[in-house]
């Protein structure tokens, strides 16, 4: 048998080091390949929502908004989690060779999903007396959501659709559906609304149509793609097993997970045209969603964080996920800040150049969103850490508090401040949750509260936006120099950063591009010369 010996026993430590920052590494540059797709589609789906604010009224916009914001809780509670199931069990029983079970799960989640969704579309349209005389005072609103309530149970099966296509075909196919077709029939819409004259109704119309038509194309692919890979033959009605008690007991839990997200996105809009107007709504829903940007990066690393924290879980090395997880907090941060700089620092002009003169108060909203959006994205994956280590009651526990906190707020704020307060309630919340989950991480995990040797990358980024904000207040200067300025000091918080980020060792081959080793390389490292 072959002893170690003492020096090889001595190269163990620092490869387990090296590991961890291949790990990173790796989750990195894997994750900017993802957020490339991604900034396509959210691109192009943002550019055609400040089309459709520039292009209808306030109010006309505002009963739009409200309506797509009753769709979206709709939308949540006819899916009943099992978009999420159907990703679990259909290629379970796939390995384990039971198509009847299979199959009665294929059936089963459209069947509710489609059943629960016509059920509430008929029953709103059987009280839209009651609904337009007590609970919503804007009749375009109530004609509004009376036709796009239908797209409810239809966003629900895209959503169940591509979590069955995951099951059977390659990510590209999804790719396809989520960043190229549905930008593509959305786009469509969009610009035969504006090019010929239309009205909301069009708008309205055109999105369910457009979602039904993205569903039918879906389904023909993952048809095919079943039907070649030889599954369809397996299938027998006759035999068909529907695993009821399985996928409920497996979903409805999920669906607490969703509370928050619904009670953020949707009781706002509720509550201001309610106490207000559709008016309101539009204040803030107009707005919303340049705030969320903050929020792209730290989508698209999530989908690789995930499994490479799991996996590090499972060897034990708690070193190894607390690496990982502030190398891709401090990551985030500094990429992200670009678009924090814009839409914090620069909200004012940029709230003009985007929507026009009808929304210049909602550049306070504006700011105000983002700096939530920028504090829930820079601090990290501190919520999918704790789910990784089994914190799974405690992470509900925490959603349940950051949204009853949200609705508290909105009762007491709305009525008075308008969408002031709305915003106001959905930025303490934010922050409120956040610092929950980041308390929890060191209760509950052993991962740093906060890592103190990134302490001089948050010291720079909170120094490059307040001195944006700063420049801003005191020159009132036109929006080209403001985002001419946001440029420079995004530049300067990655070559102040440059150190911490680990670019060059990330990214060898962006030391080629010219400028490029000047600007990242940091004093003391060492970069392989050219041949």
């Amino acid at each position: 048998m072959t002893q170690t010996s003492p020096a090889d026993a001595s190269v163990g430590a620092p490869s387990s080091v090296a590991a961890r920052g291949t790990s990173t590494k790796r989750l990195v540059r894997g994750s900017s390949l993802l957020f490339a797709g991604r900034l396509l589609s959210k691109g192009v789906n943002f550019a055609l929502q400040v089309m459709i604010v520039r292009y209808l009224s306030q109010g006309a916009y505002g009963a739009f908004a409200y309506a797509l914001s009753i769709v979206m809780l709709v939308q949540h509670l006819v899916n009943l989690g099992m978009g999420r199931a159907i990703a679990r069990f259909v290629p379970i029983y796939h390995e384990e060779g039971d198509y009847d079970r299979m199959l009665g799960t294929i059936v089963l989640i459209p069947l509710t999903i489609v059943s629960l969704g016509l059920a509430i579309g008929l029953g709103l349209h059987g009280l839209q007396g009651f609904v337009g005389g007590s609970l919503v005072s804007d009749e375009l609103a109530v004609s509004l959501l009376l036709i796009m309530i239908f797209l409810a149970p239809v966003q629900a099966l895209d959503e169940m659709l591509i979590g069955l296509f995951a099951s059977f075909a390659s990510p590209k196919s999804i790719f396809f559906r989520k960043h190229v077709l549905a930008p593509v029939l959305k786009a469509v819409v969009v610009v035969a609304l504006v090019l010929g004259g239309r009205d909301v109704f069009f708008l309205a119309g055109g999105y369910l149509a457009a979602s039904t038509l993205g569903i039918v194309v879906y389904s023909w692919l993952l048809y095919r793609t079943m039907r070649v890979a030889g599954i369809v033959e397996h299938f027998s009605m006759r035999t068909m097993r529907m695993p009821w008690r399985d996928i409920l007991s497996f979903s409805i839990p999920l669906m607490t997970t969703d509370l928050v997200f619904i009670v953020m996105n949707t009781t706002d809009a509720v509550m201001l045209e309610y106490f207000h107007d559709a008016t309101a709504v539009a204040s803030i829903r107009a707005v919303q969603p340049a705030a969320k940007m903050n929020l792209l990066v730290m989508a698209s690393f999530a989908t690789l964080f995930l499994p490479m924290a799991a996996r590090l879980f499972a060897r034990q090395d708690r070193e190894g996920i607390n690496r990982l997880y502030w190398q891709t907090a401090i990551w985030i941060a500094c990429f992200t800040f670009p678009v924090f700089a814009l839409t914090f620092s620069m909200a004012k002009p940029v709230t003009l150049l985007l929507y026009g003169e009808r929304y210049a108060q909602s550049a306070v909203i504006l700011a105000m969103l983002s700096f939530g959006y920028y504090f829930n994205a820079s601090l990290g994956f501190n919520g999918i850490t704790l789910k990784v280590f089994r914190k799974v009651k405690y992470v509900v526990t925490l959603n349940f508090i950051a949204a009853f906190v949200n609705l508290g707020l909105n009762l007491i704020l709305i009525p008075r401040y308008g969408a002031i307060g709305a915003a106001i309630g959905t930025l303490s919340a934010l922050i409120f949750h956040n610092l929950l989950k980041q308390a929890g991480l060191r209760l509950g995990t052993g991962i740093s509260l906060f890592e103190w040797r990134y302490a001089r990358v948050y010291v720079v980024i909170l120094g490059g936006a307040g001195s944006l904000l700063l420049f801003q207040t005191v020159t009132e200067a036109p929006v080209w120099a403001g985002i001419a300025m946001a440029v420079i000091t995004s530049l300067l918080v990655l070559r102040l950063n440059r150190r911490m980020l680990t670019i060059g060792e990330t990214f060898p081959e962006v030391m080629k591009m010219p400028g490029m080793r000047w600007f990242f390389q940091a004093e003391g490292d060492r970069w392989p010369t050219r041949p």
